[in-house]
């Protein structure tokens, strides 16, 4: 192998989980006998499809939306975390204290908020337990999009929005680390399960190449428990993208009640 990039961008907040994910890649390169580039010039659609990518993590939604058949699925995380265990994740439907709405369908005609329509936890997770309870195609009375889950709670907090669903493994963190963010905010319920955020590479890595980097990530992780610790990560799973069908599974089932776009 030669020089590569490796980033992990879909989990950089609060700081110590930036903190450790930088430990953790420096660890797998070591590891690896790699040098890293320099991405600071690739947005992350860009990092995803590089020939060069070691190392990233993407969201199931674009992986088996966007990318299926473009890049090599590494491995997944085993996170045990308050909301996520055992390879897998959900969403956590979210609203205030103060909203008088206890179940879901009382949230019918309110402010959805969601962080991009690409987004398996803030978009297709809450679809597929809306669809149920949608009328004529529609369940709010108006969805914004924040751009970032972050954001999505600052919306809620703010009473710009009265639903968000927001991945668990952000809403884990930041209520350990940042707990602020997540203040006088309140479960609703939990999404259906889905498997928790893929690792890639280029898909010119060969199976024995990515068993490799797995490898090397979780040797990793038991070389640094501090890290493993903080990330609340066991281990890296074998995975593949036929895992994430479930995924699209959650979207026609959407579909086939008439509610194809969250509105």
């Amino acid at each position: 192998m030669s020089d590569h990039y490796a980033e992990l961008l879909m989990y950089v907040a609060p700081e110590p989980i930036q903190q450790a994910n930088q430990q953790w890649l420096t660890r797998i390169l070591e590891h690896l006998g790699l040098r890293r580039l320099n991405a600071d010039h690739l947005d992350l659609h860009a990092l995803w499809r590089a020939p060069e990518l070691l190392l990233t993590q993407t969201c199931g939604y674009p992986l088996i939306t966007q990318l299926r058949g473009q890049v090599r699925v590494i491995g997944r995380p085993r996170y045990e975390l308050p909301h996520s265990s055992d390879g897998e994740h959900c969403s956590v439907l979210l609203t205030r204290d103060d909203n008088p709405h206890q179940t879901l369908a009382d949230f019918y005609n309110s402010r959805g908020v969601i962080n991009g329509h690409d987004s398996n936890s803030g978009m297709n997770l809450l679809r597929e337990r809306l669809a149920p309870l949608q009328r004529d195609g529609r369940f709010f009375a108006s969805v914004g999009i924040s751009g970032a889950h972050r954001e999505s709670l600052r919306w809620l907090r703010e009473n710009r929005a009265d639903l968000a669903a927001i991945d668990s493994v952000t809403y884990d963190y930041l209520a350990r680390f940042a707990p602020l963010e997540v203040a006088g905010l309140r479960i609703v319920t939990r999404s259906a399960p889905s498997p928790t955020l893929p690792y890639i590479g280029a898909l010119g890595l060969s199976d024995e190449q990515a068993d490799q980097v797995r490898q090397a990530m979780n040797q990793a992780l038991r070389d640094l428990p501090q890290v493993a610790e903080t990330l609340g990560l066991q281990e890296v799973l074998p995975a593949r993208e036929d895992d994430y069908h479930v995924l699209l599974n959650y979207q026609q089932q959407a579909v086939s009640v008439g509610y194809s776009v969250l509105q």
